[in-house]
Protein backbone atom coordinates (compact mmCIF):
# COMPACT_ATOMS: atom_id res chain seq x y z
CA UNK A 1 0.00 0.00 0.00
CA UNK A 2 1.29 4.07 -0.68
CA UNK A 3 2.71 5.78 2.09
CA UNK A 4 0.86 8.67 2.12
CA UNK A 5 2.39 11.85 4.93
CA UNK A 6 0.33 14.88 5.72
CA UNK A 7 3.13 17.42 7.33
CA UNK A 8 0.50 19.88 9.84
CA UNK A 9 1.59 23.24 11.58
CA UNK A 10 -0.32 23.19 15.02
CA UNK A 11 -0.78 26.37 16.68
CA UNK A 12 -1.23 28.63 13.50
CA UNK A 13 -2.60 31.98 14.86
CA UNK A 14 -0.95 31.69 18.40
CA UNK A 15 1.47 34.39 17.12
CA UNK A 16 2.77 36.71 14.25
CA UNK A 17 5.87 34.72 14.01
CA UNK A 18 4.07 31.64 13.77
CA UNK A 19 1.94 33.14 10.75
CA UNK A 20 4.52 34.27 9.08
CA UNK A 21 6.58 30.60 9.63
CA UNK A 22 3.73 28.79 8.02
CA UNK A 23 2.86 31.06 5.21
CA UNK A 24 6.35 30.53 4.32
CA UNK A 25 6.35 26.40 4.37
CA UNK A 26 2.83 26.21 2.96
CA UNK A 27 4.22 28.45 0.14
CA UNK A 28 7.18 26.09 -0.47
CA UNK A 29 5.44 22.85 0.17
CA UNK A 30 7.03 22.48 3.50
CA UNK A 31 4.08 21.48 5.30
CA UNK A 32 0.60 20.29 3.65
CA UNK A 33 -2.08 21.24 6.35
CA UNK A 34 -2.28 23.59 9.44
CA UNK A 35 -4.61 24.53 12.49
CA UNK A 36 -5.73 27.83 13.61
CA UNK A 37 -5.71 28.49 17.15
CA UNK A 38 -9.18 30.86 17.14
CA UNK A 39 -9.01 32.18 21.01
CA UNK A 40 -5.26 33.39 20.29
CA UNK A 41 -4.57 37.32 19.23
CA UNK A 42 -3.15 36.26 15.81
CA UNK A 43 -5.83 33.79 14.46
CA UNK A 44 -7.48 36.72 12.75
CA UNK A 45 -4.47 37.54 10.64
CA UNK A 46 -4.06 33.80 9.71
CA UNK A 47 -7.23 33.40 9.04
CA UNK A 48 -7.38 36.05 6.16
CA UNK A 49 -4.48 34.60 5.02
CA UNK A 50 -5.93 31.24 4.81
CA UNK A 51 -9.39 32.52 3.03
CA UNK A 52 -6.66 33.94 0.94
CA UNK A 53 -5.25 30.69 -0.47
CA UNK A 54 -7.61 28.56 -0.51
CA UNK A 55 -6.01 25.95 -2.37
CA UNK A 56 -4.64 24.95 1.32
CA UNK A 57 -5.93 23.64 3.88
CA UNK A 58 -6.55 25.03 7.26
CA UNK A 59 -8.45 23.45 10.32
CA UNK A 60 -9.29 24.35 13.64
CA UNK A 61 -6.77 23.41 16.44
CA UNK A 62 -9.31 23.32 19.76
CA UNK A 63 -7.85 24.93 22.43
CA UNK A 64 -9.06 24.49 25.77
CA UNK A 65 -5.68 25.35 27.17
CA UNK A 66 -3.08 28.06 28.25
CA UNK A 67 0.13 26.82 28.91
CA UNK A 68 2.57 29.66 28.66
CA UNK A 69 3.32 31.77 31.46
CA UNK A 70 3.52 35.43 30.36
CA UNK A 71 0.85 34.83 27.12
CA UNK A 72 -2.42 33.73 27.80
CA UNK A 73 -6.01 33.67 26.16
CA UNK A 74 -9.70 33.43 27.38
CA UNK A 75 -12.44 31.37 25.50
CA UNK A 76 -14.21 32.23 22.48
CA UNK A 77 -18.00 31.70 23.42
CA UNK A 78 -19.63 34.45 25.44
CA UNK A 79 -22.10 32.06 27.04
CA UNK A 80 -21.56 30.55 30.60
CA UNK A 81 -17.58 29.11 30.55
CA UNK A 82 -16.95 29.72 33.74
CA UNK A 83 -15.44 25.77 34.20
CA UNK A 84 -12.84 26.59 31.15
CA UNK A 85 -11.43 29.46 32.72
CA UNK A 86 -8.92 29.77 35.88
CA UNK A 87 -9.01 32.03 38.88
CA UNK A 88 -7.23 34.53 36.73
CA UNK A 89 -9.86 34.21 34.23
CA UNK A 90 -7.84 32.71 31.47
CA UNK A 91 -8.57 29.30 30.27
CA UNK A 92 -6.66 26.38 32.07
CA UNK A 93 -2.98 26.07 32.64
CA UNK A 94 -2.63 22.24 32.24
CA UNK A 95 -4.81 19.83 30.96
CA UNK A 96 -5.53 18.10 34.36
CA UNK A 97 -7.30 21.28 35.43
CA UNK A 98 -9.40 21.58 32.52
CA UNK A 99 -10.21 18.11 33.01
CA UNK A 100 -11.56 17.81 36.56
CA UNK A 101 -13.46 21.21 36.06
CA UNK A 102 -15.00 21.60 32.40
CA UNK A 103 -18.33 21.12 32.17
CA UNK A 104 -19.43 19.00 29.59
CA UNK A 105 -22.08 21.60 27.83
CA UNK A 106 -19.52 24.60 28.24
CA UNK A 107 -17.18 22.42 26.25
CA UNK A 108 -19.61 22.04 23.04
CA UNK A 109 -20.60 25.50 23.26
CA UNK A 110 -16.79 26.03 23.55
CA UNK A 111 -16.05 24.32 20.67
CA UNK A 112 -18.81 25.43 18.24
CA UNK A 113 -17.92 28.78 19.12
CA UNK A 114 -14.08 28.16 17.82
CA UNK A 115 -15.49 26.68 14.74
CA UNK A 116 -17.96 29.38 13.70
CA UNK A 117 -15.44 31.95 14.80
CA UNK A 118 -13.28 30.66 11.67
CA UNK A 119 -16.62 30.07 9.71
CA UNK A 120 -17.35 33.67 10.25
CA UNK A 121 -14.41 35.10 9.16
CA UNK A 122 -14.46 33.27 5.83
CA UNK A 123 -12.56 29.80 6.82
CA UNK A 124 -13.71 26.68 4.86
CA UNK A 125 -11.95 24.26 7.51
CA UNK A 126 -10.12 21.18 6.49
CA UNK A 127 -10.38 19.07 9.71
CA UNK A 128 -10.06 19.30 13.50
CA UNK A 129 -7.54 18.31 16.04
CA UNK A 130 -6.80 19.33 19.64
CA UNK A 131 -4.25 21.48 20.89
CA UNK A 132 -2.18 19.52 24.02
CA UNK A 133 -4.60 16.32 23.56
CA UNK A 134 -7.13 18.56 26.24
CA UNK A 135 -9.88 16.34 25.19
CA UNK A 136 -8.61 13.11 25.44
CA UNK A 137 -8.58 12.59 28.81
CA UNK A 138 -5.22 11.44 29.29
CA UNK A 139 -4.08 13.21 32.36
CA UNK A 140 -6.52 11.24 34.08
CA UNK A 141 -9.62 12.94 34.07
CA UNK A 142 -12.85 12.99 31.51
CA UNK A 143 -12.25 12.97 28.07
CA UNK A 144 -15.16 14.27 25.26
CA UNK A 145 -13.85 12.42 22.20
CA UNK A 146 -17.47 11.34 21.74
CA UNK A 147 -18.52 14.88 21.67
CA UNK A 148 -15.87 16.05 19.32
CA UNK A 149 -16.73 13.47 16.87
CA UNK A 150 -20.33 13.86 16.69
CA UNK A 151 -19.43 17.60 16.16
CA UNK A 152 -16.74 16.58 13.70
CA UNK A 153 -19.85 14.25 11.82
CA UNK A 154 -21.97 17.24 11.68
CA UNK A 155 -19.49 19.63 10.03
CA UNK A 156 -17.99 16.50 7.73
CA UNK A 157 -14.49 16.85 9.04
CA UNK A 158 -11.28 14.54 9.63
CA UNK A 159 -10.16 14.24 13.03
CA UNK A 160 -6.61 13.86 14.29
CA UNK A 161 -6.83 10.59 15.76
CA UNK A 162 -5.28 7.17 15.21
CA UNK A 163 -6.43 3.58 14.23
CA UNK A 164 -3.59 1.25 14.28
CA UNK A 165 -3.58 -0.15 17.92
CA UNK A 166 0.52 -1.16 18.99
CA UNK A 167 1.47 -4.53 20.94
CA UNK A 168 3.80 -2.21 22.42
CA UNK A 169 0.82 0.14 24.35
CA UNK A 170 -0.78 -0.94 27.45
CA UNK A 171 -3.76 -2.99 26.91
CA UNK A 172 -6.13 -0.98 28.52
CA UNK A 173 -4.62 1.73 25.74
CA UNK A 174 -5.14 -0.56 23.33
CA UNK A 175 -8.59 -1.27 24.15
CA UNK A 176 -9.82 2.10 24.63
CA UNK A 177 -8.26 2.98 21.42
CA UNK A 178 -10.45 0.53 19.56
CA UNK A 179 -13.91 1.87 21.30
CA UNK A 180 -13.04 5.06 19.69
CA UNK A 181 -12.29 3.68 16.15
CA UNK A 182 -15.52 2.24 16.47
CA UNK A 183 -17.16 5.32 17.74
CA UNK A 184 -15.65 6.87 14.87
CA UNK A 185 -16.60 4.17 12.47
CA UNK A 186 -20.35 4.82 14.19
CA UNK A 187 -20.06 8.30 13.06
CA UNK A 188 -18.24 8.64 9.52
CA UNK A 189 -15.40 10.57 10.59
CA UNK A 190 -11.79 9.45 9.05
CA UNK A 191 -9.29 9.01 11.18
CA UNK A 192 -5.12 9.01 10.06
CA UNK A 193 -3.47 5.85 10.90
CA UNK A 194 -0.65 7.10 12.22
CA UNK A 195 0.59 9.43 14.31
CA UNK A 196 4.73 10.08 14.09
CA UNK A 197 6.38 12.60 15.58
CA UNK A 198 9.83 13.29 17.18
CA UNK A 199 10.63 13.54 20.75
CA UNK A 200 12.64 16.55 21.90
CA UNK A 201 15.85 15.38 24.25
CA UNK A 202 19.50 17.09 25.12
CA UNK A 203 21.31 15.77 22.55
CA UNK A 204 18.59 17.30 19.52
CA UNK A 205 18.64 20.39 21.22
CA UNK A 206 22.83 20.74 21.03
CA UNK A 207 22.54 22.42 18.06
CA UNK A 208 20.31 22.66 14.69
CA UNK A 209 22.86 20.76 12.67
CA UNK A 210 22.37 17.73 15.51
CA UNK A 211 18.59 18.32 14.80
CA UNK A 212 18.32 18.18 11.14
CA UNK A 213 21.06 15.15 10.74
CA UNK A 214 18.45 12.88 13.27
CA UNK A 215 15.48 14.13 11.14
CA UNK A 216 16.90 13.18 8.00
CA UNK A 217 17.67 9.47 9.39
CA UNK A 218 14.62 9.16 11.02
CA UNK A 219 12.79 9.25 7.44
CA UNK A 220 14.20 5.70 7.50
CA UNK A 221 12.07 4.17 9.73
CA UNK A 222 8.88 5.96 8.07
CA UNK A 223 6.11 3.62 8.34
CA UNK A 224 5.46 1.26 5.35
CA UNK A 225 2.35 2.27 4.23
CA UNK A 226 -1.11 4.17 5.56
CA UNK A 227 -2.04 7.61 6.29
CA UNK A 228 0.53 9.11 8.89
CA UNK A 229 0.58 12.84 10.11
CA UNK A 230 3.86 14.35 11.99
CA UNK A 231 3.07 17.77 13.53
CA UNK A 232 5.59 20.34 13.86
CA UNK A 233 4.82 24.10 15.91
CA UNK A 234 7.00 26.35 13.17
CA UNK A 235 7.63 29.49 13.73
CA UNK A 236 10.46 32.70 12.65
CA UNK A 237 12.99 33.67 15.30
CA UNK A 238 11.32 36.49 17.30
CA UNK A 239 12.03 38.74 20.48
CA UNK A 240 7.89 38.14 21.07
CA UNK A 241 8.57 33.70 20.94
CA UNK A 242 12.07 34.28 22.77
CA UNK A 243 10.11 35.80 25.48
CA UNK A 244 7.28 33.42 25.25
CA UNK A 245 8.78 30.17 25.38
CA UNK A 246 12.33 29.17 26.60
CA UNK A 247 12.03 26.42 24.25
CA UNK A 248 11.72 28.78 21.45
CA UNK A 249 14.50 27.42 19.23
CA UNK A 250 12.54 24.33 18.59
CA UNK A 251 10.19 25.88 16.90
CA UNK A 252 12.54 27.82 14.56
CA UNK A 253 14.44 24.98 14.12
CA UNK A 254 11.52 23.05 12.80
CA UNK A 255 10.03 26.12 10.51
CA UNK A 256 14.06 26.28 8.92
CA UNK A 257 14.30 22.04 8.89
CA UNK A 258 11.05 22.08 6.82
CA UNK A 259 11.65 24.61 4.42
CA UNK A 260 14.68 23.41 3.01
CA UNK A 261 13.93 21.56 -0.47
CA UNK A 262 16.47 19.31 0.63
CA UNK A 263 14.40 17.83 3.24
CA UNK A 264 11.29 17.32 0.75
CA UNK A 265 13.83 15.50 -1.56
CA UNK A 266 14.28 13.36 1.42
CA UNK A 267 11.01 12.35 1.86
CA UNK A 268 9.86 11.88 -2.22
CA UNK A 269 13.26 9.52 -2.24
CA UNK A 270 11.72 7.52 0.16
CA UNK A 271 9.02 7.03 -1.97
CA UNK A 272 6.09 8.60 0.96
CA UNK A 273 3.30 11.04 -0.68
CA UNK A 274 2.74 14.19 0.45
CA UNK A 275 -0.49 14.75 1.22
CA UNK A 276 -3.57 17.34 2.95
CA UNK A 277 -6.38 16.66 5.12
CA UNK A 278 -8.27 17.56 2.27
CA UNK A 279 -7.69 14.21 0.53
CA UNK A 280 -8.36 11.94 3.96
CA UNK A 281 -11.75 11.38 3.39
CA UNK A 282 -11.36 10.34 0.05
CA UNK A 283 -8.37 7.89 0.73
CA UNK A 284 -9.91 6.34 3.93
CA UNK A 285 -11.77 3.99 1.59
CA UNK A 286 -8.85 2.54 0.13
CA UNK A 287 -7.28 1.87 3.39
CA UNK A 288 -9.84 1.41 6.05
CA UNK A 289 -8.31 -1.90 6.17
CA UNK A 290 -5.14 -0.98 7.94
CA UNK A 291 -6.76 -0.76 11.45
CA UNK A 292 -3.92 -2.78 13.73
CA UNK A 293 -0.34 -3.80 13.39
CA UNK A 294 0.85 -6.91 14.70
Amino acid sequence: MPKYLIINADDFGMCHAANLATFDLFNKGGITSATVMTPCGWAPEAIAWANANPQHAVGIHLTFTSEWRKYKWRPVSRGPNESLRDETGYMHFHCDTFERDAVASEVEAEIRAQIEFAKDMGLNPSHLDNHMGSLHGDEGGQDFIELVLRICAEYGLAYRMVRRTRPNYPEALNVRLQKIIELADNFGVPFIDELWVHHWNKDLEQSYEAFAAHMNERWNSFPENGIIETLIHPSTASDELANTSGMWFRRVWEYQYFANPDTLRIIRAKGINLISYRDVYGLRGKTQGMVSVN
